[in-house]
């Protein structure tokens, strides 16, 4: 059976219920795409924790981690910003740390990570940004 995503309405709780979002793949260059998304996110209240491997210190005033499983604390959505063909170990990790969602943002779908994701008890949301959807089923916030 192909992929499909949660309805909007199912979103909309996912995104009422989350308050620490893991965004692999956070640049610390304030013109990505990914910089501006997760931005914007912290704006409206979300706590966004910094996954990148190759960046130091803090991006947005968070500390930024190497990998999902060096955060010291609990996750609701792993947010992804990494080419599809790079998310299966991201989602293998999102399992392990026990992740209540794993998120790729738009233009990012994968049926084996998301495989391996729903087999861990995950929910998943691929080809969606998380800013749009957001934006459109909170428009006044949490």
């Amino acid at each position: 059976m192909p992929f499909e995503n949660p309805s909007r309405e199912h979103i909309k709780e996912i995104l009422q219920r989350t308050t620490t979002v893991a965004v692999v793949g956070l640049s610390d260059k304030p013109d990505r795409v990914s910089y501006m998304v997760s931005e914007a996110m912290q704006k409206k209240g979300y706590r966004i924790i910094p996954v990148n491997p190759m960046a130091k210190g803090s991006i947005l005033g968070e500390t930024v981690y190497a990998s999902l499983s060096e955060i010291p604390e609990s996750v609701d959505i792993v947010n992804v910003f990494r080419r599809s063909e790079e998310v299966v170990p991201v989602a293998e990790e999102a399992v392990k740390i026990k992740a209540k969602v794993f998120w790729l943002q738009q233009g990012i779908f994968n049926e084996e990570a998301a495989d391996i994701a729903k087999a861990g008890g995950l929910e998943v949301i691929m080809d969606r940004c998380i800013k749009v959807e957001d934006s459109i089923l909170l428009p006044g916030g949490k």
